[in-house]
């Protein structure tokens, strides 16, 4: 990374540049130097940013082995967590530093293992209290604590967690806090927090000019038809957002086995396999992907061209999520909803009022949607036929009688 700014070790600038990165992004021009320097970080800044290294290599220029843990850094889900870990450990190459995640779903006896080595913890924190409460790790040595995406952290409802949290943690330390959004609740915690912080706030990735934003009034039964027709023009890679997570793994099947290969991610699958479901969209493995917002928070994944809500949000800060996952990086994307219930129709309305970016009403022929099949659990079954047709059956029994 060519940035006399930055002041990076000669073997870090080499690293960098061994993975292809010669040029710091905005924000890690604003942060490294002020994390460098000791400062408390207030930083606004949205997922795919560079964000994760403007407080990873800091946080690895003044660490070595000897040092012990003095690093932790709080995230809300199990795959932002391996995530950020792996760019630790691919900037770390060299310093022999002990980079552990800690996160649930997997073994808690193989972390507890790992912490004696260990110099920068990566963590949810519903596994990190575990192991506080095993006595099985100790903060009280931690120079470096980040949170990132503080505003997720608190969507979530983490914030007693994360006060628990921090009874273990020195109040003399260095404190980043990250969020895409500065909401009253996320300034709040930075003023417990931080001291005399700096304030960096980035204006979004994605570019008005190279989103755009469409939506389809239909009904529940072209919605699927819709999406699979959709779906079948070109495109790299496409992000299906549901609300509920049976429904992703419910609408994969069908989207596979109508042609369009796609598989699912929430939070009823086990880490590892939500870990390889990940990793093969992004090595294009399979083309769509069927998330919920909780699942696919933290993801970044380039060049997704599509969004699509199958399941309109029910609220206009999941939206804006949702659709800022493409037309990222001064890169095109396009983001269709498609609105089919009176209840998605109440939900679209407020989004339409309330978001600022421009979203055009589009038509749909149905009789150009394919046709698909019922499934066998979609037919009445023969046994509420023959329930249904009993009393019918009685009726001429008992005509039968008579007359007999």
């Amino acid at each position: 990374m060519k940035s006399e700014a930055l002041a990076l070790s000669k073997p870090m600038i080499s690293l960098l540049e061994k993975n292809g990165i010669t040029t710091p992004t905005p924000i890690q021009l604003e942060l490294i130097p002020a994390i460098m320097a000791g400062r408390d970080v207030l930083a606004q800044s949205e997922t795919g940013s560079g964000k994760t290294l403007s407080f990873a290599i800091p946080i690895i220029e003044k660490m070595q082995r000897r040092d012990g843990l003095k690093a932790l850094v709080l995230v809300p889900t199990r795959e932002l967590c391996t995530q950020i870990s792996t760019e630790f450990i691919k900037f770390s190459q060299g310093k022999s530093l002990g980079i552990t995640s800690v996160y649930g779903g997997v073994s808690i006896s193989n972390q507890i293992k790992k912490m004696k080595m260990t110099n920068i913890i990566i963590a949810t924190p519903g596994r990190l209290l575990d192991l506080l409460e095993r006595r099985a790790v100790s903060l009280g040595e931690i120079q470096y604590l980040v949170f990132d995406e503080a505003d997720r952290m608190l969507d979530m409802g983490f914030i007693k967690d994360i006060e628990r949290i921090l009874k273990h943690v020195p109040a003399t330390r260095q404190t980043i806090l990250c969020s895409a959004t500065v909401s009253a609740e996320i300034s709040k915690l930075s003023q417990k927090y931080l001291r005399n912080p700096k304030n960096v706030a980035l204006a979004s990735e994605v570019k008005p000019e190279f989103l755009r934003q469409t939506y389809y009034q239909t009904n529940p039964d072209q919605k699927m038809p819709l999406l699979i027709e959709l779906l079948k023009h070109d495109r790299d890679l496409a992000l299906v957002f549901c609300n509920r997570k049976h429904i992703t793994a419910k609408l994969a099947k069908k989207l596979s086995a109508q042609g369009v290969h796609a598989r699912c991610l929430n939070g009823d699958m086990s880490q590892p396999q939500r870990e390889r479901v990940t990793a093969d969209f992004r090595l294009k493995k399979f083309s769509v992907l069927v998330a919920t917002d909780v699942a696919a928070r933290g993801l970044h994944i380039d060049n997704i061209t599509h969004v699509y809500n199958y399941e309109i949000p029910k609220d206009t800060e999941s939206y804006t999520h949702r659709v800022g996952r493409t037309a990222r990086a001064g890169k095109r994307g396009e983001a269709i909803s498609l609105v089919a219930t009176e209840e998605e129709r109440k939900f679209f309305k407020q989004i339409l009022f309330t978001h600022k970016g421009s979203i055009t009403l589009k038509t749909v022929d149905g009789s150009s949607l394919p046709v698909i099949a019922r499934e066998s659990s979609d037919r009445p079954s023969k046994d509420r036929e023959s329930t249904s047709t009993r009393p019918w059956k009685r009726k001429w029994q008992n005509l039968v009688r008579r007359k007999s």
